[in-house]
């Protein structure tokens, strides 16, 4: 008897070619497909491990025409060793507090969110988001995903990191946090709270999305290590030979799904 397979077939798709976000005066094209239904798991699962980002329902990652400077990096949580500048960085956010709460926007966040993106990225589409866009990237999760929230002792909000719980690490999806304290580092701080927290739960990876090397913005990404990067089809071990890597020497993704 003759029997089919009841998976249905997964399609991609590429997007119109629309400005770099990080290289100016370059073209930014983008494959695509939705992560739905009862497989959307283990779909992101292997998408992630072949480079691909989540945003909302949605798993992508760059085809850009002529340029492969996005490059997929994560952290070895297991082997990773904080260098003299992250240990001080840990040391002036030690009475910070932290929790993991469910995708479920709120004021405060978007409040902070909303700072955040005036002060950094004043330039950038998100600093035009309302709270229902917002909400849509915090709660549009089709996969097991959280908001950590972290706050000082009187119960201030600092910093938030809506995170992707994988079955090999944490990702790290969209952070933010407040500016006006460059003591703090904030933005270090949570990357080794992500690092700390994938060893508590037995985890091997923390995955940052793309290092950029060319961009001001991405570069700090190649700063955790050990870390791996995505290249030629394979994850490898960063090394400062690889950093920064040429446009062109980045990844090439394959994916069976």
């Amino acid at each position: 008897m003759l029997q089919r397979s009841a998976r249905r077939p997964q399609f991609f798709y590429t997007t119109a070619p629309l400005p770099c976000p990080y290289l100016a005066g370059r073209t930014e094209r983008k494959v695509v497909t939705e992560l739905s239904g009862a497989d959307a798991e283990a779909l992101h699962d292997r998408l992630s491990r072949a480079g691909f980002r989540r945003s909302h329902n949605i798993a992508y990652s760059p085809v850009c025409p002529g340029c492969q400077a996005c490059i997929p990096i994560r952290i070895d949580a297991r082997a990773f060793e904080p260098d003299k500048t992250q240990r001080r960085v840990a040391r002036a956010n030690a009475g910070v507090v932290s929790a993991e709460m469910p995708p479920r926007a709120t004021a405060e966040q978007f409040a902070l969110f909303n700072r955040y993106q005036k002060a950094r990225h004043a330039d950038g589409d998100m600093a035009a988001m309302g709270f229902y866009d917002y909400r849509a990237m915090v709660e549009d999760t089709p996969i097991s995903s959280s908001v950590v929230e972290m706050r000082d002792d009187t119960d201030k909000l600092l910093g938030a990191c809506l995170t992707d719980r994988l079955s090999d690490g944490l990702s790290a999806v969209y952070s933010f946090y407040e500016t006006d304290d460059d003591r703090r580092s904030f933005g270090t701080y949570i990357v080794l709270w992500l690092v700390q927290r994938a060893r508590e739960l037995g985890l091997p990876y923390v995955y940052l999305g793309y290092w950029v090397p060319e961009s001001r913005k991405m570069a700090y990404k190649a700063r955790f290590r050990p870390s791996e990067v995505l290249m030629g089809g394979a994850w490898r071990v960063l090394t400062d030979a690889a950093a920064p890597a040429p446009v062109g020497a980045a990844m090439t993704t394959s994916v069976e799904v």
